[in-house]
């Protein structure tokens, strides 16, 4: 990022071409180190004389450049190798974007042999700001640069995709919001995003940063340095399409990527500290408030209007952003209340109506109140009215409650167009004007929930391990050895026994007590139900005798010649609430938790939450808070309350086994039945897939 010499591989005496343009970036930015020209013309290129092979290079040039063909970037990086060159950026395309991934593995291995760290290949290079040093080829420019530190805040952008990286940068600029650096990493042979992140992480200009992603190539080096980033103080905004079909389509013919589980994904970029964003919208409006506001909220936002429609507007936007707007405190509406209206009472939303016409300064009164109030973690202003008039009316005063505050805070005015005076006061007090207010709440529920998250990542469920657990064996588990795994971990299952015998089944009812059901077993029946393999309610002995023989039968026309375990007999559950508890280790991210309605409901509403491993019991019961059919644990219809603890602690006891047994690959407890509250639960079902140990 910061080379002393620097050598351009293939630059032709043509106008514009790749390698012409790299020079002429560095002579417009009077870059001060040592520059080479390696190219095939005789004499020299703009003043620079020209080398014609890299091993005449002087040992240990800092960074070479390659604006080659593909063919020829091989024996390019070889030379280098044999140079001591330190640093190599490759915009050649035509590797693993392409298919030709064993071209770019040959490439990464001479890297590394030769002690060379590369960018790309495939790349459009990146742009030092503080430094004003750009290394791209897409067109010449002088680079405005970034001051470092002070009340500057800058955002650093890595984007898998140059276009996108553009966008953002733009749309920031024009905001007054400059950016420290911008790199296009193109297929990220071998310098990636986690080596970025760290640089950034300790780099004085940068207070956020920016990612395009279409794939996290490797995930546990990234969320470790999202992690330094955050511990540094540092925030990690991110967008990474592939949420659907074809976002993965696209995705895979962008750059070689293929994208992994995005849910996963999201769960692991929260517990790191990153805040995932739908849209580039919110990519730039979040990054905008948390370089601006480093410390994002926890609590809900206040907000100030002039209509009574935004106020009813605001309550169902952000409920369905899933957040609430507190009410201000005693002390703030006993201090509003003599300076307003008797008819404009003090609250949240508060709505000043057509009363700021008359009395302008109200407006600055009223957002000095909601700044004021800790009950609020932010405020946006919600103003209806753009004119310019509006803006040199209510401008001083708004400027006035907000500037040199830490609380986030946004102007929402759907202006035309922008007074010039107003503008510069916002500009020059570092404050955010928004020309929409639905884009303006959105980005500040984005931006709390990032604060709760870092706030919950706090707190962890324990990592210690289990004892004496019972040995796995490879792929799907039957259901009686993945209910002895859950005995042993402390999750209760119903009373019962693996029968090879019909007489072994009776014996097991007798003890246990009718009614019994009976499951036949077998890792390999994964269905048991589809394949009759499954009896309940059999109330005495000549009901389970005939319903063993039932179940053999049916099993062996599903599924000849398959050899069952034997048969479990347990006695049937209580009743309660189905749920299901699962989890599943993604290859890539590593472990969740899902939690949400079980039985039949799982696979029709799909209404589950998805968590860490390790969240803390406090926090997976809120999570369960979050579900839609979350009215159903408290009871309804006369129904009692469920034990919903219970459940949190159930979830946490197999996030706990994911952490610390690996061979683990997937969890699936389908129903448990909560029972009432302070009556626990029961797993009714258990499937337990494990790998190689």
């Amino acid at each position: 990022m910061r080379p002393r010499s620097v050598a351009i591989v293939g630059v032709s005496s043509k106008p514009a071409t790749a390698g012409r343009t790299v020079l002429t970036n560095l002579k417009l930015n009077n870059y001060a180190g040592d520059i080479h020209v390696i190219g095939r013309a005789e004499g020299d290129i703009d003043g620079y004389p020209v080398t014609q092979s890299i091993d005449d290079l002087p040992e240990g040039v800092d960074l070479a450049v390659f604006a080659l063909p593909a063919a020829a970037v091989k024996d390019a990086m070889e030379a280098c190798a044999r140079r001591g060159v330190r640093a190599v950026t490759v915009f050649s395309s035509g590797f693993a974007e392409v298919g030709n991934r064993a071209a770019q593995d040959e490439l990464v291995g001479i890297a590394r042999d030769g002690g060379i760290a590369m960018l790309g290949p495939n790349c459009l290079g990146y742009t030092n700001l503080v430094d004003g040093m750009p290394i791209g080829f897409a067109n010449a420019r002088v680079v405005a640069r970034t001051p470092v530190g002070g009340k500057n805040p800058a955002v650093a952008m890595v984007s898998q995709s140059g276009g996108l990286m553009a966008y953002a940068s733009l749309t920031l600029a024009a905001r007054g919001l400059p950016m420290s650096y911008t790199v296009a990493t193109g297929n990220e042979a071998d310098i990636g995003l986690a080596d970025f992140i760290d640089f950034f992480t300790l780099d004085a200009a940068t207070t956020v940063i920016a990612l395009y992603l279409e794939e996290v190539r490797k995930p546990q080096e990234f969320l470790a340095a999202a992690r330094r980033a955050r511990a540094a103080g540092k925030s990690v905004v991110a967008i990474h399409p592939g949420r659907g079909e074809k976002g993965r389509a696209a995705v895979q013919s962008h750059t070689g990527a293929l994208a992994g589980d995005y849910a996963s994904m999201q769960v692991h970029m929260s517990r790191a500290g990153v805040t995932l964003v739908d849209t580039l919208e919110e990519l730039v409006d979040v990054a905008e408030i948390l370089a601006r506001y480093p410390t994002p909220p926890v609590a809900g936002p206040g907000m100030l209007t002039f209509s009574g429609g935004f106020c009813a507007i605001a309550h169902d936007f952000l409920e369905g952003e899933g957040l609430e707007m507190p009410p201000l405190t005693e002390e703030v509406r006993a201090a509003l209340e003599p300076k307003l209206p008797s008819y404009i009472p003090p609250r949240n939303p508060l709505d000043l109506g057509t009363q700021a016409i008359w009395q302008p300064e109200l407006t600055g009164i009223g957002t000095g109140a909601l700044m004021d109030d800790p009950n609020l973690g932010s405020v946006i202003v919600a103003i209806n009215s753009g004119t310019a008039r509006s803006q040199n009316t209510y401008g001083p005063y708004f400027v006035g409650a907000l500037k040199g505050r830490d609380k986030p805070a946004i102007l929402a005015f759907p202006a035309p167009e922008l007074d010039a005076e107003f503008a510069q006061a916002v500009l020059d007090n570092g404050l955010i004007l928004s020309r929409s207010i639905e884009r303006s709440m959105r980005a500040i529920a984005r931006v709390t929930h990032y604060g709760r998250a870092l706030e919950r990542n706090a707190r962890s469920a324990s990592y210690a391990p289990f004892e004496n657990l019972p040995a796995l064996g490879k792929g799907a588990q039957p259901e009686w050895f993945g209910k002895q795994l859950l005995a042993a971990i402390g999750i209760r299952i119903p009373e019962g026994a693996l029968a090879r015998t019909v007489e072994d089944a009776v014996a097991t009812a007798e003890r246990v007590g009718y009614p019994v059901a009976i499951k036949a077993q077998a890792g390999a029946l994964a269905h048991k139900t589809e394949a009759g393999g499954v009896m309940l309610g059999i109330r005495d002995a000549d009901g389970l005798r005939a319903a063993w023989q039932t179940l053999h039968d049916n099993v062996a026309r599903a599924a000849p010649g398959l050899a069952l375990d034997g048969v479990l007999v347990e006695r049937m559950a209580e009743k309660g609430l189905e749920l299901m508890i699962g989890a599943k280790r993604d290859p890539k991210w590593g472990p969740v938790v899902l939690v949400g309605l079980g039985g039949i409901w799982v696979e029709a509403l799909g209404d589950v939450r998805l968590m860490p491993a390790d969240l803390a019991v406090d926090d997976i019961v809120a999570e369960l808070g979050k579900l839609r059919s979350a009215k159903l644990l408290g009871g309804v219809r006369g129904a009692p309350p469920v034990d919903v603890r219970a459940v949190a602690e159930t979830a946490a006891l197999v996030g706990r086994l994911m952490l610390t047994v690996p061979q683990i690959e997937e969890i699936d407890l389908n129903p448990v039945f909560v029972h009432p509250d302070g009556q626990g639960l029961t797993a009714v079902d258990a499937l337990v897939i494990a790998s190689e140990a």
